[in-house]
């Protein structure tokens, strides 16, 4: 039997805001700072695209744990996108596939235009240029086969879309959404709705909730540190709970830490009646989350030990 082989690089804990840049994937963004903080574990928290830049928050160690919160949270982005213009993509990468006239449009027709059809729960069809799977396949795949399979239509949830600009046929839009929420599907269909088409040509996330300004490190900056300082990269990371400062936290004795780490359910007094909840052992402090059951009791989900 071989030997098991053994995983390299420090034991770090916490978050990074990665402003991750044009031209580079998420993973290879996420093993560029693994490598630069010759981290043991790491992992990104949703996928930007390619061409895409901005706020790519990075799990190291025990925070991994919490990334699936980040992931199902609400998102901010601030794209410019060509009218008059539609690719396989729905983004620059794309080939093109129509050219239209773009009509006269004002910034007043175009704000009234977005609140009336594209606030609050709409449907989106997901484009074949996405990650997910049909039998197995990613769509993407097939897409690059010139295969098109039938989707189902998924419903999200747009909180804010303003047109920030327009001119000689671009548009800049700030958008905030919720989780799953296409982009590129979104100004397709508002290309659609005024009678032109429209493509994505920068797109950036500025935020993650609940990190809605924040201070976000591009990699040159990253190196410009390390450099200078071999230990200051570590004082950039946020603590795991700083990414659910959303949900409510409760604060146990002794005996019901003991329990929850057995993996059992406790009774704690005034407790939120649902939802997750963040754990805290009054000695060690943040040890993870947990979920009100329908009894009223917590019951540990993502715990740190």
């Amino acid at each position: 039997m071989g030997r098991r082989r053994r995983s390299h690089g420090r034991d770090i804990q916490g978050i990074l805001l990665f402003d991750k840049p044009a031209g580079m994937s998420s993973n290879n963004a996420l093993q560029e700072v693994k490598h630069l903080f010759f981290a043991r574990k790491a992992g990104h928290t949703g996928s930007l695209d390619p061409l895409a830049t901005g706020l790519l928050p990075i799990c190291f160690g025990n925070a991994t744990r919490i990334s699936g919160f980040l992931l199902d949270a609400d998102k901010q982005y601030e794209l410019v996108c060509q009218l008059g213009i539609t690719t396989t993509t729905g983004d620059a990468e794309g080939d093109i596939v129509a050219e239209n006239d773009v009509p006269e449009l004002t910034t007043r027709q175009v704000n009234a235009m977005l609140q009336t059809r594209f606030i609050g729960r709409i449907s989106q069809i997901p484009p074949m240029y996405s990650a997910l799977k049909h039998k197995g396949q990613r769509l993407y795949e097939l897409a690059r086969k010139g295969i098109e399979v039938e989707r189902e239509p998924r419903e999200v949830t747009i909180h804010r879309l303003e047109l920030l600009s327009i001119d000689n046929e671009q548009m800049k839009i700030t958008i905030h959404c919720s989780k799953g929420t296409y982009v590129r599907t979104l100004v397709e269909d508002i290309g659609k709705a005024l009678g032109t088409g429209a493509h994505v040509t920068e797109l950036r996330r500025t935020a993650v909730s609940p990190f809605e300004k924040p201070q976000m490190y591009p990699l040159k900056e990253l190196e410009q540190i390390k450099e200078k300082d071999s230990g200051g990269l570590d004082k950039l990371l946020l603590p795991a709970e700083a990414a659910l400062i959303n949900y409510p936290d409760i604060h146990l004795n002794a005996d019901s830490v003991f329990y929850l780490k057995q993996g059992q359910a406790v009774q704690v007094p005034h407790a939120p009646t649902s939802g997750w909840v963040r754990l805290y052992d009054g000695k060690a402090g943040f040890i993870g989350m947990g979920a009100i059951q329908d009894d009223g009791k917590v019951v540990p989900k993502r715990l740190f030990s």
